[in-house]
């Protein structure tokens, strides 16, 4: 997979609205969205890609999923359904609502990236950033999945 860098991606209007409508107050997810959004880039990742061949997905929504995943406890199948199924991660990855989505081992293949280039505190810094306290009390792991979308054991 190669990258084709993109900047944050704004929040298609649609997936804004509905999300919106249906959560005037916001979600865990949005608000993390809202505070975590601006600190991923496509950029953090970019060594972690070839400049050519097959377009990747966006490494900062890789990123943010793999947060995502590890607040709430998501193996990599349960977590690629998420970005398929809930609303709040579309908000949350900018997606519009029709988005298919992408096949839960893209995520083993991110990690595998980052931990090959030693770059996983570059995923993991920038949410502790933000929501330091929060993090050091939970002390949140990072996600460690077998390619079957089951934790290790």
């Amino acid at each position: 997979m190669s990258l084709k860098s993109h900047g944050l991606e704004p929040i298609p209007e649609e997936t804004r609205r509905l999300v919106e409508r249906l959560c005037p107050k916001g979600t865990t997810v949005t608000q993390l969205r809202d505070a975590l959004g601006p600190i991923y880039s496509d950029e953090h990742f970019a060594h972690l890609f070839p400049k050519r061949g097959r377009a990747a997905e966006a490494p900062w929504r890789l990123a943010l999923v793999t947060v995502l995943q590890a607040i709430e406890g998501l193996t990599d199948r349960q977590a690629a359904e998420a970005v398929r199924t809930r609303i709040d991660w579309l908000y949350a990855l900018a997606l519009p609502l029709d988005d298919p989505g992408f096949d839960y081992t893209i995520l083993t293949d991110f990690r595998q990236r980052l931990l090959a280039a030693q770059a996983q505190e570059c995923a993991r810094s920038a949410a502790w950033k933000v929501s330091g306290r929060a993090c050091a009390r939970r002390s949140m792991p990072w996600p460690s999945r077998t390619p079957t979308g089951s934790a290790p054991t």
